[in-house]
């Protein structure tokens, strides 16, 4: 009996939310927006917890930097918020389409770390073959002089 009870209180609830979603703001930043606000706030946010100084120098508010260069308030972008988190399904796709740009991101920037430690590498190798070359032109030259004799 208890279950039973338990199943019609959540499908009360659950009834309950869908007849009555969040109305559309006036304002209504578009859902491609959306993705690219979070997506910096998320950017803004590792670099703060990374290396808080870097953004404390620079006297940046990552909120504040991002809501002017989409030109949005925290009012609208708040309201915005609330309304795409209404519909569950919905809310999930965007913040899949942020994960999924942090992802290609963190991909792009792990390549250009592996590029930056090989670069001492590549240098070394490079420095190597100049020896081995200048040895090389060296030996023929020598060989070349002893065969004239």
């Amino acid at each position: 009996m208890k279950k039973l009870a338990f199943f019609f209180i959540a499908a009360f609830l659950w009834t309950g939310c869908n007849d009555n979603p969040v109305e559309k703001p006036k304002n209504l930043i578009p859902e491609d927006q959306m993705v690219d606000i979070i997506y910096d706030l998320s950017l803004l946010e590792a670099i703060r917890l990374s290396d808080p100084g870097a953004i404390r120098e620079k006297k940046i508010n990552p909120s504040t930097y991002v809501y002017e260069k989409y030109k949005v308030d925290s009012l609208q972008f708040a309201k915005s918020d609330h309304y795409y988190a209404g519909d569950i399904n919905k809310y999930a796709k965007l913040y899949e389409k942020v994960e999924k740009r942090l992802e290609k991101r963190k991909e792009t920037e792990d390549e250009a770390a592996k590029q930056f430690q090989k670069a001492p590498l590549i240098k070394e190798e490079l420095k190597k073959e100049s020896v081995i070359t200048k040895k090389t032109k060296r030996n023929k030259k020598n060989a070349s002089s002893f065969n004239a004799n």
